[in-house]
């Protein structure tokens, strides 16, 4: 085990809300319906494949121009990065902040891997972005979770295997694309949901680096 990589949301912090806020608007202006149970399928998502599942959901199905699609996108980005701008260190979701610390403390390099463009924004908010060894840049990135290019590219940025990493997700198409790429899989979140992961933790509290080393270790025996 030489590398622990984490997605943001979810696991580093919780924006779900603001994400589901900024969606509710959009969806509230174009008269589609949108509820909390819905928002869960844009969870680990990209921006415009998230927006395409919302304009699914219109009654009676109407079609949207790249343009237009843009620009719905952006706006839903510019109402989300209005609402994560009060974020604080204080929003380091439980045992992050300890976990971090254990791994910096055992030489294990820790990397981001979120699908959100505004990644290394909620990071610096967090007061979070020097304890990451690399932030992938999701914008230069050709597939979507889950898909294991994001997996992949963090592992390569910390020069490390894919086999000696650690990938911490709260979205199944995050687990999926950890597997995908060969890694050990920490998911967050009720066991039924991860019948994948290696792993299954109730909440990030529970992420202990001496535990996860163990199971790891004898994942790969």
């Amino acid at each position: 085990m030489k590398a622990v990589i984490f997605d943001l949301d979810g696991v580093i912090t919780d924006t779900a809300e603001y994400h589901y806020q900024a969606w509710k608007a959009i969806a509230e202006e174009l008269n589609i319906p949108f509820t909390r149970e819905f928002n869960e399928n844009l969870k680990g998502v990209s921006r415009i494949d998230s927006l395409k599942l919302l304009l699914g959901q219109a009654n009676p199905p109407a079609d949207y121009s790249e343009a237009e699609m843009n620009e719905l996108a952006d706006r839903k980005n510019k109402l989300y990065v209005e609402l994560i701008g009060s974020i604080t260190p204080a929003d380091l979701l439980p045992g992050i902040d300890r976990f971090l610390s254990e791994l910096r403390e055992a030489g294990i390099k820790t990397g981001i891997a979120s699908a959100s463009k505004n990644a290394p924004a909620v990071l610096r908010s967090l007061g979070a972005s020097g304890r990451f060894d690399t932030v992938v840049d999701v914008t230069k990135l050709k597939n979507n979770k889950p898909d294991p290019e994001i997996f992949l590219t963090a592992a390569a940025s910390l020069g490390v295997e894919p086999g000696a990493c650690i990938g911490i997700e709260d979205a199944v198409s995050g687990i999926d694309a950890i597997k995908a790429a060969g890694m050990f899989a920490v998911a967050i979140g009720s066991g039924s949901q991860f019948p994948k992961a290696d792993v299954v933790l109730p909440g990030t509290a529970g992420l202990n680096y001496r535990e996860l080393a163990q199971r790891f270790a004898e994942a790969r025996r």
